[in-house]
């Protein structure tokens, strides 16, 4: 067993960022009711129950857990325009508010999601430089949402692209290659790297689940960053066997043209059975074997920055799955309901549409 090759950076202080007024996607008024649980579907138990798994299990034990130091202006401004960073400042110090599309936040919101972002870039910075194989950010807010200067989606800042234009600022890496497998497609990292020939971004997600008009196949970026973005629209109901042949037959061999530094997840447990945002029916198997594709890729190298999953029970034992995987751990955690996952996966005839599906896609892009 191979230990500390693997670490996990979190912090209190970003299971402290509070959502507004919202019933799920709703927002408090007229006769929509508050919610007793506390509004949004993006709240901090989810995270915080897979930091409290790895401590229980005793995983956490065997990795190098660690926090980070906030993004700086300098960082947040390769992204992010200044008048966009000065207004959510303005209110973050005030009471808080909301910007863009279901992105609000309390008080101090500005300084948690800099700290956020900052925990990207730690992950990112300590395996290029070497110090770890491979790392693991439990971020809070998400980004892959956020565009530049319109907060969405729950994404406050675009953590993943904050941390890559930091590594390549520092002449870390050359090129960077993000996949992205929430089950809600990765617009805001899209379009910020769409006309760039040096970030590969690909985004497995549920057809027109979120946000309802980005995510088709046609769109493979612009100027340089033609052929340099790859979506990959599923309907519902897909599963292990659909992921799996999705990373086997469109994201490795895209992997392998490309010939990335790094690859960066975008790591939502979304897609996961049980979720409340989603109709797919990956199980935390799904999401271990989609880790071992990657690493046998990249040599172990990897790094997951922490985006949405949206059910408590579950979400945690997706990511110890994940964690066991990357850090070569033979701890396990048990949970009650991944025997009944895998039992509603997709039979054979569905499987069959899937691959088919899956094969036009490989006649697309290759």
């Amino acid at each position: 067993m191979t230990t500390n090759t693997t670490a996990f950076l979190s912090d209190e202080k970003c299971f402290w960022h509070a959502g507004g007024n919202y019933a799920q996607l709703a927002q408090v008024a007229g006769h929509v009711q508050p919610m007793v649980s506390g509004g949004l579907p993006e709240a901090p138990e989810t995270k915080r129950r897979l930091k409290n798994l790895i401590d229980v299990t005793g995983l956490s034990k065997q990795l190098t857990m660690r926090s980070a130091e906030p993004a700086t202006m300098t960082d947040l401004e390769r992204i992010h325009p200044q008048s966009y960073l000065s207004q959510f400042k303005t209110l973050s110090d005030g009471s808080g508010g909301e910007l863009g599309l279901r992105t609000p936040f309390g008080a101090g919101g500005f300084e948690i999601a800099s700290l956020s972002a900052g925990l990207v870039m730690a992950a990112v910075e300590t395996v290029l430089t070497g110090e770890h194989n491979n790392a693991y950010a439990l971020s809070r807010p998400p980004g892959h949402h956020c565009l530049p200067d319109w907060p969405n989606g729950f994404c406050l800042l675009a953590n993943i692209a904050i941390a890559i234009e930091a590594a390549l600022a520092k002449g870390l890496a050359n090129k960077i290659a993000v996949l992205d497998w929430d089950v809600h497609h990765g617009n805001g990292t899209e379009a910020i790297f769409y006309d760039r020939a040096d970030v590969l971004t690909i985004s497995i997600h549920q057809e027109r689940c979120y946000p309802l008009d980005t995510g088709d196949i046609e769109s493979t970026g612009k100027g340089d960053g033609v052929g340099a973005n790859m979506n990959i629209p599923l309907p519902p109901g897909c599963g292990d066997y659909a992921y799996t042949q999705v990373m086997e037959k469109l994201v490795v061999p895209k992997l392998q043209q490309f010939k990335p530094d790094l690859v960066v997840v975008a790591c939502g447990f979304d897609a996961a059975n049980f979720d409340p945002l989603s109709r797919m029916m990956c199980t935390k198997e799904t999401f271990r074997t989609m880790t071992r594709q990657l690493m046998d890729f990249a040599g172990g190298k990897l790094v997951a920055a922490h985006e949405g999953g949206y059910s408590e029970m579950y979400v945690p034992f997706c990511g110890h799955a994940m964690l066991e995987q990357m850090s070569g751990s033979t701890i396990t955690a048990i949970d009650p309901v991944t025997e009944r996952a895998e039992q509603q996966q997709p039979n054979e005839r569905v499987c069959q549409f899937h691959s088919v599906l899956i094969d036009e896609m490989v006649d697309y892009y290759f």
